[in-house]
């Protein structure tokens, strides 16, 4: 009976009770991404026009401050580092150019500069389920917007500006000494991203309508 007891008293043990009452509190969180170009094609000079981008995982990484507007809404600001790559395939070219041309490698780091309204469920022990939206600012530091080069000289250049709207869910779970908070999320841009070549019948940039990100962050948030 002693055993029972202790086990059903450990269970209702509620970790960092009056945290959420706090009006501002401070993080950081750590995370991998994947992102992705969404392409709307053009009719153009280029027949056949294709195009093929191959994403791969990149990371971030930053820092979180916390504004308390009611019991289950927060407002966060989370600047921080984004780092990925990818690889744009102009298979239209494959058969008329070097590998050189047909590929581009595009490496990117951003500072991330989202402004996040988060939707927080009451609390159940020592989880609270959420949803979050809200806006974002890119700096691109790898765009290569006013290199005077364009891809007929090797260079695929992009906006350095940009904006994203992300949407997603996540946890909170209450530990000892801090909170931790696993989330997904979908980002988004509203801008078109691609910097055009100076020959407006490029072989590269003419069939891009649209060249906006779209990605996929995990991310770890300690606070």
């Amino acid at each position: 009976m002693t055993s029972i007891a202790f086990f059903a008293q450990k269970e209702k043990v509620e970790y960092l009770p009056s945290f959420d009452k706090r009006r501002l509190h401070y993080g950081f969180y750590l995370g991998i991404n994947k992102n992705d170009f969404k392409l709307n094609l053009r009719e153009s000079s280029i027949p056949n026009a294709s195009i093929t981008v191959e994403p791969t995982s990149g990371f971030n990484v930053g820092l979180i401050a916390d504004l308390r507007l009611h019991k289950n809404l927060n407002l966060r600001l989370e600047p921080g580092l984004v780092s990925n790559s990818k690889r744009i395939i102009f298979n239209h070219l494959k058969s008329s150019a070097t590998p050189q041309d047909s590929i581009r490698e595009i490496g990117s780091t951003y500072l991330h500069l989202p402004l996040i309204f988060k939707f927080s469920t009451d609390r159940y022990k020592n989880i609270r389920p959420y949803v979050l939206g809200g806006i974002s600012y890119d700096y691109n530091f790898s765009s290569n917007q006013d290199n005077q080069d364009d891809n007929s000289a090797g260079q695929f250049r992009m906006k350095t500006h940009n904006f994203m709207y992300e949407v997603g869910i996540g946890m909170d779970i209450y530990l000892y000494f801090f909170k931790f908070s696993p989330s997904i999320r979908g980002v988004f841009a509203l801008n078109n991203e691609i910097k055009y070549d100076d020959d407006a019948n490029s072989k590269w940039t003419a069939p891009v309508n649209y060249m906006g990100t779209r990605g996929i962050f995990l991310t770890f948030a300690f606070e």
